[in-house]
């Protein structure tokens, strides 16, 4: 028989303080309170104390209080059904959570609710009955925790970024030097994609198919186009920070090509490719299922983009260009 649950009382958060001290395991806390080990873990996670950085921890009067916060929060679209049917018509016009707040702090009507409140009642009992969650913009069924989201530190070592690439490459003097980028696809369609490769200097386009995005497969593929050209005309490639890009060792170790990374929210700094793949995408809309790409098909794109004159090569084609350079 399953027992009805009980919230925690304020001596069990003292225990729990005391115990974590004395640097018990969450399983023993559990055993020693009579409580499952999740409970414990779910209310340390909750309830924890974050504003201050020097005294982060939990602390059993501090998490009484964000109990007891959040229990009055969670009662307050329960006991007022008008304020409730109000939020649930706004959500079903695809408001957000905060909008609606926002809204009705202007209305003047004297109706509140936080924010946190609307997110709280839609992924609770009553919300998830009324499956609420679909009229958020990211429709999840479940809720992240809302300190689990931390900022994506990066992988990039500051050498590897676009302000240490020597200032020549800028100048489109000397062949060999790279940009690359990825061509996605609708969701519905998998994760196929494709990657374009530009040479800079000429303008010459590769183009090369995955049939996901980790970044070993799509690496690795990178360098089967690098392996048949000779040193000279193979020397750095430039990337933006998607994670598909993080396996860039495999090209120096391998093909002796140097990597280097644009800033944040910065593709201008890879022009080249952001502009072809602009032209590309005639031939290789989004609406595209990917899985269907031959080699055939990608080579016939290729040769189209690579023998059509271009106004920034006074006219030649990209072929032109890199043979004439590669021959010197």
């Amino acid at each position: 028989m399953r027992l009805p649950y009980r919230h925690l009382a304020m001596e069990e958060r003292r225990t729990i303080f005391r115990l974590r001290n004395a640097k018990l395991s969450i399983r023993a806390i559990a055993e020693q309170l009579g409580r499952h080990r999740s409970t414990i873990h779910r209310e340390i996670r909750r309830n924890e104390f974050r504003d201050v950085k020097e005294y982060r921890g939990y602390y059993p009067v501090t998490a009484q209080d964000c109990a007891s916060l959040r229990r009055q929060r969670q009662r307050k679209l329960v006991r007022d059904a008008q304020l409730r049917q109000h939020v649930i018509e706004k959500l079903e016009c695809y408001w957000s959570p905060e909008q609606i707040a926002g809204r009705l702090r202007r209305s003047g009507t004297g109706a509140r609710v936080c924010h946190e409140t609307i997110y709280q009642f839609i992924y609770g009992p009553e919300g998830r009955k009324l499956a609420l969650h679909r009229h958020l913009w990211r429709a999840r069924r479940r809720r992240r925790p809302r300190f689990g989201r931390k900022p994506r530190r990066s992988t990039i070592p500051l050498e590897r970024t676009i302000a240490y690439r020597p200032a020549e490459i800028a100048q489109r003097r000397d062949l060999g030097h790279w940009e690359c980028d990825l061509l996605v696809f609708r969701q519905a369609h998998g994760r196929a994609n494709v990657t374009s490769l530009i040479e800079r200097k000429s303008r010459v386009t590769r183009l090369v198919h995955n049939v996901d995005r980790r970044s070993n497969r799509v690496i690795e593929e990178i360098g089967k186009v690098f392996s048949v050209l000779p040193p000279t005309v193979r020397r750095t490639i430039t990337f933006d920070r998607g994670s598909e890009f993080l396996g860039y060792r495999q090209l120096t170790q391998n093909h002796g090509v140097r990597a280097y990374f644009c800033d944040p929210r910065s593709p201008w700094q890879k022009g080249g490719v952001e502009n072809a793949n602009g032209r590309l995408r005639r031939f290789l809309p989004s609406t595209l299922d990917p899985s269907g790409l031959t080699l055939g098909r990608l080579q016939e794109i290729e040769i189209l983009m690579n023998t059509t004159p271009r106004k920034c090569l006074d006219y030649r084609t990209p072929y032109e260009i890199f043979k004439s350079a590669a021959a010197r």
